[in-house]
C-alpha cells in the first residue's frame, strides 16, 4: 500500500514541478501612462525658414525633476535640414530620436545622395505612431517636425500625435501651448516675419506658459531651419516679471501670507 502515491502526495509533486521546473515567461509590458514628461513645443514659419521653441524641464509627476532635458533635436549630420521637438514621455522621445538618427545614418552609409527631407521624416513618424497605436503600445508623444526644403525653397512644419494624427500648418503647438499659445501665434503671425520678430513672438508665448503652466520653466531653447542649415541654441533663461496686479493682489480678501493665526 505504501508503494503507491496518495492523491495528496501527487498534488504536492505537481505543485513542486510547476513552481520550480516550469520556465519563467516574461509577459509583454506596455506603457499605460507617461511618467517623466516634457510640456509644450511651439513652432512657426517665418520669412527665411521655420523656428521651434521649448523649455528644458522634465517633470516626474508634479515634481520638477530634470531641468536640462533638451527636447529640440536636429536629425542627421551637420548638413541636415530637419528638426524635431517633442512633448510627452521623455523616454519615448529619446527612442524616436534614436530611431530617426539610425535611419539617417543608414541612408548616409548606403550612399543616398541626400538625406530624407523634413516632410519625409514627418510622413515616416506618422506611420510609426499609427503602428504603435494599433499594437496598443503607443509612443506617448506629440511631435513637431520642421525643416527647410532647399529644392522647393520653402519651409515645412508638421505635427504628429501619439495615435498617428498628422497635419501641417504655419503655426503649431503641443500640450498646454495648443490652448494658451496658439491664439497668440495666430493673431500675431505674418508670412513675412523677420527672424528677430519670430523669436520674440515665441519667447512671449514661452513666458505665458511659464506663468500659467505649472509644468513649464523659463529656461528655454530655440531652434531654426533655414537655407543655411539648422541651428539649435544652448538653453538660456527668458526674463519674467511678477509685478502684475493679478499676481500680487490678495485673494479672497485675505491679508498676510495666508497663515491663520488663532
Amino acid at each position: 500500500m505504501g508503494l503507491y502515491p496518495t492523491p495528496l502526495s501527487s498534488l504536492l509533486l505537481l505543485l513542486f514541478l510547476q513552481t520550480f521546473l516550469t520556465p519563467v515567461v516574461m509577459s509583454n509590458s506596455r506603457t499605460t501612462r507617461p511618467i517623466t514628461t516634457g510640456t509644450s513645443v511651439l513652432g512657426l514659419k517665418y520669412r527665411d525658414g521655420v523656428m521651434l521653441a521649448a523649455d528644458t524641464l522634465c517633470s516626474y509627476g508634479s515634481l520638477a525633476k530634470y531641468k536640462d532635458a533638451r527636447r529640440l533635436v536636429s536629425i542627421g549630420d551637420a548638413s541636415s535640414n530637419c528638426l524635431i521637438g517633442g512633448g510627452g514621455e521623455f523616454s519615448d522621445f529619446q527612442f524616436i530620436v534614436e530611431l530617426l538618427q539610425k535611419n539617417a545614418l543608414e541612408d548616409r552609409m548606403s550612399g543616398e545622395p541626400t538625406e530624407s527631407s523634413a516632410k519625409a521624416v514627418w510622413s515616416y513618424l506618422r506611420a510609426v505612431m499609427y503602428q504603435r497605436r494599433n499594437k496598443m503600445n503607443p509612443l506617448w508623444n506629440d511631435i513637431l517636425v520642421a525643416g527647410y526644403d532647399k529644392d522647393e525653397e520653402k519651409a515645412f512644419l508638421g505635427t504628429v500625435d501619439k495615435i498617428g494624427t498628422a497635419f501641417e500648418d504655419d503655426v503649431l503647438a503641443t500640450g498646454f501651448g495648443s490652448y494658451l499659445c496658439l491664439p497668440i501665434l495666430r493673431e500675431k503671425w505674418r508670412a513675412d516675419l523677420e527672424e528677430g520678430e519670430a523669436r520674440a513672438l515665441l519667447e512671449d508665448c514661452l513666458r505665458v506658459l511659464f506663468y500659467r503652466d505649472c509644468r513649464a520653466l523659463n529656461r528655454v531653447q530655440i531652434a531654426k531651419a533655414t537655407a543655411d542649415g539648422v541651428l539649435v541654441s544652448e538653453p538660456y533663461e527668458i526674463e519674467t516679471s511678477w509685478d502684475s496686479a493679478a499676481f500680487v493682489s490678495t485673494k479672497g480678501g485675505l491679508e498676510g501670507d495666508g497663515v491663520l493665526v488663532s
